[in-house]
């Protein structure tokens, strides 16, 4: 059984290896290897792959077996949807929120969690079970930057991922405050240079983003 704090713990080392988290979604597993290959070569080592599509369990175990990666899943709602993503080979999940069904899905099955929160109240939940590194989602909507900003200020031990809206333009906003120890972002894996194959186009878009500020 895996704890809150040793999950927070284990999360936290895994926003820690780059200042870019990328947030996937990949609709053919035939993409999932090269994609991995590619962002891990430019210097983004954890890869969160959303569970949107109906190949990505597959892009999970594909992705898993990328010398260098560490894999998580994307958009955990149930248990069941831990159960499948840590059969898959993922290393971490990350969640819009968080419920108690969901937490204790991940401690059985010792996966470690990065659950979201939006606002000061849902934060200070997750604290008091023992988890003080968060996904804030949706990060622009809630307020951006600024809203990050003042929720850091009477809980300065909580540290965040934001992750929603995030892009070059805003991303060392986010990075730049005390808080934040990575960001999520899909702008490294654009859609169309996956479908296109552009394997040395995404490296140099992930070599970018892993060169950004924190």
């Amino acid at each position: 059984m895996l704890t809150a704090k040793a999950a927070s713990v284990r999360a936290r080392e895994i926003c820690e290896l780059a200042p870019i988290v990328p947030v996937l979604v990949v609709e053919d597993v035939a993409h999932a290897r090269p994609l991995a290959e590619a962002l891990v070569a430019g210097g983004l080592p954890a890869l969160e792959v959303t569970l949107r599509t109906p190949a990505a369990l597959e892009v999970i175990a594909a992705m898993a077996q990328v010398e260098g990666g560490v894999v998580g899943a994307g958009t955990l709602v149930t248990p069941d949807d831990v159960k499948a993503a840590k059969a898959a080979g993922a290393h971490f999940g990350v969640s819009p929120g968080a419920t108690d069904a969901l937490i204790a899905a991940c401690a059985a099955e010792e996966l470690p969690l990065l659950p979201g929160a939006a606002t000061a109240s849902e934060a200070m939940a997750l604290l008091e079970q023992g988890f003080d590194m968060l996904k804030f989602f949706p990060a622009e909507a809630s307020g951006g930057a600024p809203a990050l900003k003042a929720i850091g200020a009477p809980l300065p031990q909580i540290s965040f991922c934001p992750t929603g809206g995030v892009s070059p333009g805003n991303a060392e906003s986010y990075l730049s405050l005390p808080n934040v120890v990575c960001a999520g972002g899909s702008w490294v894996a654009p859609k169309d240079k996956v479908i296109a194959g552009d394997w040395a186009g995404i490296e140099a878009l992930a070599r970018d983003a892993a060169a950004l500020a924190r």
